[in-house]
């Protein structure tokens, strides 16, 4: 019913109602309010408290401001969509011709930046490609099936982490699909150990990974809110995967994803997901490509 109310109301009406809640989450919930008071003074040393905290209340509000707008923008029509989001960079994607072959499937880092449930609308704006991405399912089996529900409205194929390995393996070894990995967050025990935002942190390697198993082109997505209930999708430049003929490590191209990831966030440091405990303590090791689909599931 929630869904339903929130997708019948006009996109203005769905943004102010988002940022309202955000506003409101942080003066409620005080732990991921020092979460991400804490990871914004850490990684902006140089900005003074009040600049932190006024940067904290904005990042909360446009949290719940995407939150909204995820909601609403997942029953849009393709025109609607349009209407809303531009994308560029994506012709650095093999360009697909009508009487041409279908192109050789990609790999995209994305990460929780702006509405990042529209990176799956890519496909408009790049003819030839199927979306896809990998997803770790809900405990409560009522609301994986929502959210699942909600999303595959935009035509993206969801592969479940733990799951779907062989399903993934399937797919990606096929012409023409765009998978998406989010590659922004905590990586556990499994994650390299590799810095981030000038601080070191678990950091998932499994878009290296895969582009390297599958000899698939690697490149960054960001997905930038331009103005209230607008966005801007940047795809990067290819991502090397192999240096003199030789595939380059694993670590070495996730240092360059992150980079991407950093000059994004630095950009617009409210578009990101800050209350997220990015720099977790912990123990890590080196990652490395792993033998089973599996694994690579697990990874990430």
């Amino acid at each position: 019913m929630l869904v339903a109310f929130v997708q019948a109301l006009p996109l203005a009406w769905v943004i102010r109602l988002g940022r309202a809640g955000g506003a409101l989450a942080i003066t409620l919930d005080a732990r991921h309010r020092e979460v991400a008071l804490r990871n914004l003074a850490m990684c902006f040393p140089e900005k003074a408290p009040e600049e932190i905290a006024s940067l904290a209340r904005e990042n909360f509000r446009r949290i719940g401001e995407n939150f909204g707008s995820a909601v609403k923008t997942a029953a849009m029509s393709e025109g609607q969509i349009r209407a809303l989001l531009t994308v560029s960079g994506c012709e650095r994607f093999v360009p697909f011709r009508e009487d041409g072959p279908t192109p050789r499937s990609v790999v995209v880092a994305i990460g929780h930046f702006g509405n990042f449930e529209l990176y799956a609308r890519t496909p408009l704006f790049a003819p030839g490609f199927r979306p896809s991405t990998t997803y770790r399912g809900l405990r409560q089996p009522g609301l994986d099936r929502l959210l699942q529900k909600l999303r595959s409205r935009s035509g993206c194929a969801f592969f479940e982490r733990r799951r779907d390995a062989a399903a993934l393996k399937a797919a990606i070894e096929k012409p023409g699909l765009m998978i998406g990995l989010l590659a922004d967050q905590h990586a556990g025990d499994r994650g390299a150990r590799m810095p981030f935002l000038g601080h070191d942190c678990s950091t998932s390697v499994a878009p290296a990974v895969l582009a390297l198993r599958y000899g698939c082109p690697l490149f960054t997505g960001i997905c930038f809110r331009t103005a209230p209930g607008r966005w801007h999708i940047e795809y990067g430049d290819e991502i090397p995967t192999h240096e003199h003929g030789r595939p380059r490590d694993t670590e070495a191209i996730t240092a360059d994803v992150n980079r991407a990831f950093e000059t994004a966030i630095r950009r617009d440091p409210a578009n990101w997901f800050w209350v997220h405990n990015r720099w977790k303590p912990g123990k890590w090791r080196r990652e490395t490509v792993p033998d089973e689909p599996a694994t690579l599931a697990e990874d990430q």
